[in-house]
Order: C-alpha cells, then sequence, then structure tokens
C-alpha cells in the first residue's frame, strides 16, 4: 500500500505541476478560446502592468482613466508598476530560470530593443493580437509600422499601443528662436553655457538624441537602412558624431562632466530654469505638464530641419503571466477607439493614436477631431515632414557603449 500511495501523491504533484506550466494556462487552449470566452475569464481579475513610469501625463492616463475604465466594463483590477523596461525583462528572465511558471507581471509596454530580447528570450505569450477583436476592426493589420518594430517582424506577439516622434521643447521666453540644425544648436549652447544638456544615453531619450546626430553624420537615415546592422559601416560614418558631442561638451550643463540620468531628471532642470531645453518621444507631452505648472505656459515644440524620429510601441504579456485572459482583455480596451482618443486629449498624456483613423465610425471622426492638442504640439502635417523611421535595435547598445568610450572617457 505505501508504495502504492506514494505513486498517488507523485502523480497528484505531477499534475498540479503541469496545471502551473505557463501561468496555469494552456497558450494554445487560450489562443483557440472565443473572445466571450476569453472575457467570461478575465472577469474579475487583478492584472499588473510594468511599465516606465517617468512621465506624469502617461501615469495619470493610466491611474485615472484606464484603470476605473477596466473596473467598470470588466471588472478587471488594474495595478501599475512602475520599473524600466530593462529591469523588467530581467525580472522575468530571472523567473523563467528558475522555473517560475506562475510570475508576478501581467502586462509590459515595450518597443525596440526591449521587444528583440523578449522575443529572442522567449518570455513572451502569443501569438495573440489576431484575437483581439479592436485590433482587427479599427487598426491597419497590413502597416508596415504595426507588423514590425525597430525592424523586427511582431509576429503577433505585441500589439499597437501608440505613436510618438521625438520634439525638443523650449521656453520661448529664453530662446526667441530655437535651432534649425545641430549645427546651430552646437552655436546655440556656446553661447548660452551651462543651458542644454541631454541625458546620459543609457536613457532612451538620451539614445535617441544622439541616434539624430548619428543619422546626419551617417549621411541620412536611408544609408542605415540599407545596411542594417553593420558595426564597420557605423564606425566609419559616426566620426563627425563623436567630433561634434566632444566639442559640445564643455558648454553643457555642468560643463559635461555630468549627464542628467533619464529624462525625468532633464525635465526638472528644464522645470527649474537650469536649462532652457527638454526633449522628449512624445510631441505632445508638454501640454499636461504645462497644465499641471510644472514646465513653464511659455513652452514651445521644435524639430531639426534633419528630421524627427518616430516609432510605433506596443503592449505584450509575459509567458508566465497568470492572468493572460485578463490582460488580453485590457490590452483589447486600451486598443479600443474610445481609449486612444482619450489618449490623445492632453488632460493625459497627449500621444497620437496607433489606430487606422478611416475605420472609425462618424461620431468617432467627430470625437477625434474635437481634440485640441495645444499651443506646444507641433502641427501633424510638419511632424509628417520631418518623419524619421527607426534603425535596426542593435544600434542602440552599440551607441550607448561607444558614446561612453568616444565622449565620456575622452
Amino acid at each position: 500500500m505505501k508504495p502504492l500511495l506514494m505513486l498517488i501523491v507523485s502523480i497528484l504533484l505531477l499534475s498540479a505541476c503541469s496545471s502551473q506550466a505557463g501561468g496555469g494556462q494552456d497558450t494554445e487552449q487560450i489562443l483557440k478560446s472565443g473572445w466571450s470566452e476569453i472575457e467570461k475569464e478575465a472577469d474579475g481579475k487583478k492584472v499588473r502592468l510594468f511599465m516606465w513610469g517617468g512621465d506624469p501625463g502617461i501615469n495619470g492616463y493610466i491611474d485615472q482613466y484606464v484603470k476605473p475604465a477596466l473596473k467598470e466594463k470588466h471588472q478587471i483590477l488594474l495595478e501599475r508598476v512602475p520599473m524600466d523596461t530593462p529591469e523588467i525583462l530581467q525580472k522575468l528572465e530571472t523567473e523563467k530560470r528558475a522555473g517560475v511558471n506562475e510570475g508576478t507581471i501581467d502586462l509590459i509596454w515595450l518597443n525596440g530593443e526591449n521587444f528583440k530580447n523578449a522575443k529572442q528570450n522567449k518570455l513572451l505569450f502569443g501569438p495573440m493580437v489576431s484575437k483581439l477583436p479592436n485590433y482587427q476592426a479599427y487598426y491597419d493589420t497590413e502597416s508596415l509600422e504595426n507588423r514590425y518594430d525597430f525592424g523586427l517582424e511582431t509576429g503577433g506577439y505585441e500589439a499597437p499601443w501608440g505613436k510618438v516622434q521625438f520634439v525638443f521643447h523650449y521656453d520661448s521666453a529664453a530662446i526667441k528662436e530655437p535651432p534649425q540644425t545641430f549645427g546651430e544648436l552646437l552655436s546655440w549652447a556656446k553661447e548660452n553655457p551651462g543651458k542644454f544638456a541631454y541625458p546620459d544615453p543609457k536613457d532612451f531619450t538620451g539614445n535617441a538624441f544622439i541616434r539624430h546626430l548619428f543619422y546626419e553624420s551617417a549621411g541620412g537615415v536611408q544609408p542605415l537602412l540599407d545596411k542594417g546592422y553593420d558595426e564597420e559601416f557605423a564606425s566609419g560614418k559616426s566620426k563627425e558624431l563623436w567630433t561634434r558631442l566632444n566639442e559640445m561638451e564643455p558648454y553643457l550643463w555642468k560643463k559635461g562632466k555630468i549627464y542628467p540620468n533619464d529624462l525625468t531628471e532633464l525635465d526638472k532642470l528644464y522645470s527649474n530654469g537650469e536649462v532652457s531645453m527638454t526633449m522628449g518621444y512624445n510631441e505632445a507631452r508638454a501640454e499636461s505638464l504645462i497644465e499641471k505648472g510644472v514646465f513653464p505656459e511659455t513652452t514651445k515644440s521644435f524639430v531639426l530641419d534633419s528630421g524627427s524620429i518616430g516609432n510605433t510601441h506596443f503592449l505584450a504579456i509575459p509567458d508566465n503571466s497568470p492572468n493572460k485572459q485578463a490582460a488580453m482583455v485590457s490590452i483589447n480596451f486600451m486598443l479600443s477607439p474610445e481609449a486612444q482618443i482619450k489618449k490623445l486629449s492632453p488632460e493625459y498624456w497627449g500621444e497620437s493614436p496607433a489606430l487606422d483613423y478611416t475605420k472609425l465610425s462618424e461620431k468617432q471622426k467627430k470625437d477625434y477631431d474635437r481634440i485640441e492638442r495645444g499651443a506646444s504640439v507641433i502641427p501633424p502635417e510638419e511632424l509628417n515632414d520631418a518623419f524619421l523611421p527607426e534603425i535596426d535595435a542593435q544600434y542602440v547598445n552599440w551607441l550607448k557603449e561607444n558614446w561612453t568610450n568616444e565622449v565620456v572617457q575622452k
């Protein structure tokens, strides 16, 4: 009897472990389920959204709009957990190595290099995007900007959440005519020592700033797109980039001996008047900060004549999320016209929707057109003319490492 009892216990334990695999939910079974069944399973669940938390407008959109809406519509309790994306992925990788099948993360905001790392390390659940009714109804499913992320095919593992373009914000009371070229920006920095700074390129915003200059140094974005990731080509074409950044360094805030760690620190310097410019990957983010009194009312925006890098960012579900259906329902809501149009409002985020405007109903188009984005937001036609695509995500690390060698250590 004793061996038989032990065998029964072993079988029960194995069965329990099996039911825990993939967060206690079978991927194939979930993806074969009908949407009504997915919604039923999502009802009353808790979803933990891990995301960068450095922008008060974005945080407000999640906490004050998305969270109560999900509770009202689906009885889903959304919890926003602020964390930088590389740390989120490190947490997922640690859980995977430890065999943790039910993790602590249900939803993540990511794109670019972070998506590439997550996909390569098989950290994501999917492909699930084709299951989302709002994606099928309101998005261009054939669009390259939805199907590719920094040149990598998304494969249905992440859903487009929004589109952004890089802009500079400046205090028009201190700067009457903003620079239009990097040469003019360099001249302005020399004439106004200590009043300009950019974040350390380990930060996403700081890296984007030097990527713009990398494009110029390489003769435009097209050669970089044609070559793909090519270290030898990049090394030969980046000399002008490093020369200009080294020339600028003595005229930066703190004479370039200290760089703001991230955009949050740069924004504080700008709001305190220590520097006269800040920057960011959201053409409309200044509006909510002006409204809250964080940025001066005289804040305006500009892009350089050489262009402005733009991209789409996404939402994804970890493979070990214990609440995959609830995460899918949450994403589906955040992709809805209602949520996307609300996100466009400067009351919160002010970000451009990822949806296809032509697929909206007449009422939805009126709601969209009714939103005033604010005086600090560059007109969409100007942004469209300035748009530059992202290059291979591997350049993010390459620029980060070479900036340390070519600028910091020189």
